[in-house]
């Protein structure tokens, strides 16, 4: 298994409680580079998840989305660093250029404070969402061009990268250049490629824009976060050395 591979998968631990996600990431400490908690986890676990889960060796996403007045997002921001063990952290670029200048403002004072501060990453938009989806909440335009300019606005407001769907990731890395972080979620393995995944073909669940492992990684992506192919696997280690290899034969 290749170390450059392990931590480029983010593994989502999308779990409603601490017990079950960490039975899982114990299991995979040494198969994925990075733990992903989001707002279910931590709004039942609270910073014990952080502690707990980053006590296991990969790396700390805390995936909470922040979103609201640029003061309260700068508090959310230096509350989440003086957790610890945090490398990245995530806000929605919809919230605009002052509030992620906050969120970077207070990435910032806590650096010339002496503390480690994770990377900020902004959400484009959902990969959930299709062109439908945006036409309906007053977004127009098709979801590629809209990621890729909300995409220059979170480098020019700070951000250290952004998380888009796999397929816009050639698009963001010409507009934002090689050293802008892009982390892409909705991946989805090959059916029949392995025992990643009990999917069924063509089912998407939630997923509007998705892609494979090898195509994230072919086209860009710096990080790939996987959830249910692993979480919801008859063997979840089996599933994730899969995925795996699929990003080493991506990189090769």
């Amino acid at each position: 298994m290749s170390e450059r591979a392990r931590q480029k998968l983010i593994l989502a631990l999308d779990f409603p409680s601490l017990e079950p996600a960490l039975e899982l990431a114990q299991s995979l400490a040494s198969v994925v580079g990075i733990f992903k908690i989001n707002i279910h986890l931590f709004t039942a676990e609270g910073p014990l998840a952080v502690r707990k889960l980053g006590q296991l060796g990969p790396g700390i996403f805390l995936d909470l989305k922040f979103h609201d007045i640029p003061n309260t997002v700068k508090g959310a921001v230096s509350s989440a660093i003086a957790l610890g063990g945090v490398q990245f952290l995530d806000i929605h670029a919809l919230g605009g250029v002052e509030m992620m200048g906050a969120a970077a403002k207070a990435r910032d004072e806590a650096k010339a404070a002496k503390f480690p501060v994770p990377q900020l990453l902004a959400i484009t938009i959902l990969t959930s969402m299709d062109n439908a989806a945006l036409r309906a909440v007053g977004i127009n335009g098709p979801a590629s061009g809209r990621v890729v300019q909300l995409a220059r606005l979170a480098k020019k407001s700070g951000m250290d990268g952004v998380v888009a769907s796999p397929q816009e990731v050639r698009a963001i890395r010409r507009a934002c250049g090689k050293d802008f972080l892009i982390v892409v979620p909705g991946i989805r393995p090959e059916v029949g490629a392995g025992p990643a995944s009990k999917q069924k073909k063509g089912k998407r669940d939630d997923q509007a824009r998705i892609a494979t492992p090898a195509a994230a990684i072919r086209a860009g992506a710096d990080y790939i976060v996987v959830g249910r192919p692993i979480t919801g696997a008859a063997d979840p280690d089996s599933a994730a050395r899969a995925i795996l290899e699929e990003i080493n034969l991506a990189l090769s």
